[in-house]
Parts: structure tokens; sequence; C-alpha cells
């Protein structure tokens, strides 16, 4: 199993821009399962390593990042976009 997984963020769908799926994360793997605390009820982990969120700017400079540190790592790659360009008079085609 991998320790880390590196990918580039989806946009949200109450975005409009693209501007923070630039970026590649890197993110550690969980180790240990959550657990429920027995007095309060909150849930947590004693894995700290997955608060840890990583920024690059490229895909080659997380890769270049985990190789350094010894990390194995699987890499996601970003589904591409498709675009279906038309026409604003397209708005006013009636179809049946």
């Amino acid at each position: 199993m991998p320790d880390a997984r590196i990918y580039q963020p989806a946009k949200t769908a109450a975005q409009s821009g693209r501007a923070k799926t630039r970026y590649w994360l890197l993110e550690m793997e969980p180790r240990s399962r959550k657990d429920a605390d027995r007095l309060i009820g909150w849930v947590g982990s004693d894995d700290t390593d997955q608060q840890v969120t990583l920024k690059f700017p490229s895909k080659d400079a997380a890769i270049a990042y985990a190789e350094r540190h010894g990390l194995t790592f699987q890499v996601y790659e970003p589904h591409e976009r498709i675009v279906k360009p038309k026409s604003y008079a397209d708005n006013f085609t009636r179809r049946i």
C-alpha cells in the first residue's frame, strides 16, 4: 500500500473558476483507523500525518519530494475537461 497519494484537486460545484485546480497535492494515506472517544464522542486518530496536505506547483515537484523522502506514492491523473463550443444563438434554437 502506498504511503502517499499525489493528485490535482477537482473544481467544486460552487466554483465557476479553475484557480484552485492548478496545483498538485500530496496527502498521506491513513495508517490507523479513526476511533470515537468514549467520553466526548469525538472521532480522532493517533496518525498526525493525515492532517498535513502539501501543495506543489507541478506533478514533477510532488514526485521529487516523495522520492527524496523515501515515500511510496500513487499518482492520480486528472480527468480532461471536455469543452463543447457553442454559440450564443444556440440558446434560442428550438428543439423538438
